[in-house]
């Protein structure tokens, strides 16, 4: 029970990744607000997750909607510690100069904007209280960049770059704030990345030096690691959550 008694908002937590955060938090003893677009994936999540789970629906490239995250965290559970930036969105390959400004722009807003607002609307009560976690959820391919994902892959660069600017600028607060980096991932948004087929799938695997993709489940290991009292000493980091993919 490493974060009982912690509140959180996890933003994409009605899959993927970011379901498996929220299912490991609840395991851990937390409470959560459960942010996402999608509200039926958010309410399925839920109600398998049982009362320590509620659900908004929200779209991160609003300060709006973290703000009333916070507003529900505060009045449902009684306060707020950690926020898990994990809501994300992928990029199909192809050459950097054909993808079109409405796609760069929904991958600049989902991918960094996120990450703005959700420290305007959760900084000024972490400093208030002199405590907080932040988990930005990145990727491997913002540090080992692989062709035709250049936007995306530049979109978690950004996000590492801000998770160590962060940790820099919040630590005298006593606000911590780290990175995860997952290798490509049995969640929806694999086929984005690399097609459907097992072809494509074991193509994918065969690069991961431990023989696997990355599951919700590793995700929700290392996220709950790093926003609990045991990481009390780790900030600025981001963490290769990646089979060996990066070595």
């Amino acid at each position: 029970m490493r974060l009982a008694g912690k509140v959180a908002i996890v933003t994409g937590g009605g899959s993927g990744f970011g379901e498996g955060i929220v299912r490991k938090f609840v395991a851990e003893g937390a409470s959560v607000v459960l942010m996402d677009r999608d509200a039926a994936a958010a309410s399925r999540v839920a109600n398998e997750a049982g009362d320590k789970v509620r659900p908004i629906t929200g779209d991160v490239s609003t300060l709006e909607s973290f703000e009333a995250a916070a507003d529900l965290a505060r009045s449902s559970f009684g306060g707020l510690h950690i926020l898990v930036n994990n809501a994300g969105v992928a990029q199909p390959p192809l050459p950097l100069e054909t993808m079109e400004e409405g796609l760069f722009d929904r991958i600049a807003d989902v991918n960094m904007r996120s990450i703005y607002n959700g420290s305007r609307a959760v900084v000024p009560h972490f400093k208030a209280e002199k405590s907080g976690a932040i988990l930005n959820v990145a990727s491997t391919g913002g540090v080992s960049p692989r062709p035709n994902l250049t936007w995306y892959n530049a979109s978690k660069g950004w996000a590492i770059a801000a998770t160590r600017a962060m940790a820099v600028e919040l630590a005298p607060f006593g606000i911590r704030v780290n990175a995860i980096n997952p290798v490509a991932g049995d969640t929806p948004l694999l086929s984005t990345f690399i097609g459907s087929g097992e072809e494509n799938r074991a193509r994918v695997v065969a690069t991961i030096p431990i023989g696997r993709l990355s599951t919700p489940q590793d995700m929700g290991n290392a996220a709950a690691f790093l926003c609990s009292d045991e990481a009390s000493m780790i900030t600025g980091v981001d963490l290769n959550v990646d089979g060996g993919k990066c070595i």
